[in-house]
């Protein structure tokens, strides 16, 4: 169990050398680009911020960058890790505990997701607004520390409506539009098979991946309200064609731009509402 003096120590180092973030960013498969559009930044690879994990996986950069961005400061991870990595839960939420200690307002999580729901197609964007924790981990297993949070935090709430409306806005501004959906977190690293495909329909899920969910929970612990944002990349097994990492990076790659100017959009207007 990773403890609260070591959240404490990784978030000193990174407030000796950085600005106090506004807000907290998590960028997912292929989505790290916005990271480099920060400016006056302060970067730190994963590898030298301590206790912090290191990801494996193509597309994640695995740097935290703070810098301006629309007149305020973010904090933003280019690239998260997974527990198909080997990393158990509550490793996985550690990098997101520490953007929570260093007192941002909101945190921003978003993610590459199979699409579910028949009306999605590759390169739809998808407010999350609930989720289904089918991964059999939750990052709060052992022993809890008040200091970080109460022992049955509510997650009836975990992604905030209202900032929620706001994305949604943000969106709109640009000519964006966003859909609305339930986020599926199973283990991975393998897709989904059809059949379990079939069944998250069943359950009500609209999108599905391996992460995120994790760091939601450790927010919520925390007190911190979430937004999150799925970017659909590719159509579930049964719904579209064959499944590749590629066509992961492919897709996130073609809808950088509209992505770009929607974070830039919406990020100061979260610190606003």
């Amino acid at each position: 169990m990773l403890t609260f003096d070591q959240v404490e120590e990784t978030a000193a180092l990174i407030r000796a050398r950085a600005p106090a973030p506004d807000v907290g960013v998590i960028l997912g498969s292929g989505l790290g680009a916005f990271a480099d559009t920060l400016t006056n930044a302060a970067a730190f690879s994963y590898s030298e911020l301590p206790h912090f994990p290191t990801s494996s996986v193509v597309g994640h950069a695995g740097r935290l960058v703070v810098g301006r961005v629309g007149g305020i400061t973010a904090a933003v991870m280019a690239g998260r890790v997974h527990g198909y990595e080997g990393y158990g839960a509550a490793q996985v939420a550690f990098p997101a505990r520490v953007l929570c200690r260093l007192g941002v307002r909101a945190l921003l999580v978003t993610n590459a997701a199979g699409g579910i729901h028949p009306r999605f197609s590759a390169g739809t964007l998808m407010r999350i607004t609930d989720h289904l924790n089918l991964s059999a981990q939750n990052p709060l297993s052992g022993s809890n520390d008040d200091r970080l949070g109460p022992r049955f935090p509510d997650l009836s709430h975990a992604y905030d409506p209202r900032l929620g409306t706001v994305l949604e806005k943000a969106a709109e501004t640009i000519g964006l539009s966003i859909d609305r959906g339930i986020y599926a977190h199973l283990s991975g690293p393998s897709y989904e098979t059809p059949a379990e495909i079939r069944m998250l329909r069943t359950l009500g899920a609209d999108a599905v991946g391996m992460s995120t969910i994790p760091e939601v929970i450790v927010a919520a612990h925390m007190g911190v309200p979430v937004v999150g944002l799925s970017l659909i990349t590719n159509l579930a097994a049964g719904v579209g064609a064959s499944l590749s990492h590629q066509e992961v990076l492919e897709t996130a790659e073609r809808v950088r731009p509209d992505l770009l100017r929607l974070l830039t959009n919406f990020l100061p207007r979260l610190v606003q509402a």
